[in-house]
């Protein structure tokens, strides 16, 4: 089995045409092995959402491939890529999405009835529980703290157990302390179930959690750190938006 969750080769993302066509992403090639967590960081406007984007099947590439394990996502008609990504990707973002009628285990098997699949026995308990929220299952979002509905949000991407989990600033409307406990769930997945994580944050201290971190500027990858604290990741990006354009 390919070592690599997702594979990105020489991959550009346009907008627009001409004089004013904008490039988000310019030729970038990247992996994400199987089992990491990586943090993806950059001024505003360095490609950041683009490239979880089009990694995760969001958006496709103006030119170049990505390839989610052994799958090529570039050729995929719309119908097979939105089964793809109901399937074998998890999505985590800033905003929690919750419905607010429904209680946290109906948010959570939400995926699987949207697809015409009952939630297998037991399964919607157990990823609640997975994020510590095993006695939480029949309490409404307003019920809950934005950490607890953070962990909903979670345990929602986590119900088909996919491949890849993609966060775009998952901590981004968490107090501190909440944000670390989230951070700290994320963590654990990946060493103890192999899960692989790709995160987008602006924060050195969400990405200090992360195994490596990735630094884009203007849709390129720049440079990255591997192990690094928060204060050296902070360090490096304090480095970059001082740089000249």
């Amino acid at each position: 089995m390919n070592d690599d969750a997702i594979r990105l080769r020489s991959v550009s993302r346009r907008y627009g045409a001409g004089d004013s066509a904008v490039t988000a992403l310019d030729d970038v090639s990247l992996a994400f092995p199987r089992g990491t967590f990586t943090a993806v960081m950059g001024p505003s406007g360095s490609g950041k959402s683009t490239l979880l984007q089009c990694a995760a099947g969001l958006d496709r590439p103006t030119s170049g491939s990505v390839a989610l394990g052994g799958t090529e996502l570039t050729g995929l008609s719309e119908r097979r890529l939105t089964l793809l990504r109901r399937e074998r990707v998890g999505f985590v973002f800033q905003a929690f999405n919750l419905l607010p009628s429904l209680t946290a285990e109906q948010n959570v098997a939400l995926p699987l009835r949207l697809a015409g699949r009952r939630p297998p026995g037991g399964r919607v308990r157990e990823v609640l529980a997975q994020v510590g929220l095993g006695d939480r299952a029949r309490h409404r979002p307003a019920e809950l703290s934005g950490g607890q509905q953070q962990r909903v949000a979670l345990a929602r991407a986590l119900i088909t157990r996919p491949e890849v989990l993609f966060g775009d600033e998952p901590t981004g409307a968490l107090d501190s302390r909440t944000g670390r406990e989230v951070l700290t769930l994320l963590r654990g997945m990946v060493d103890r179930e192999g899960q692989t994580v790709v995160m987008v944050t602006h924060d050195p201290v969400a990405a200090s959690y992360a195994d490596r971190v990735l630094f884009l500027v203007d849709g390129r990858v720049e440079t990255e750190l591997t192990g690094a604290d928060a204060g050296a990741i902070a360090a490096r990006m304090t480095r970059l938006e001082a740089a000249p354009c």
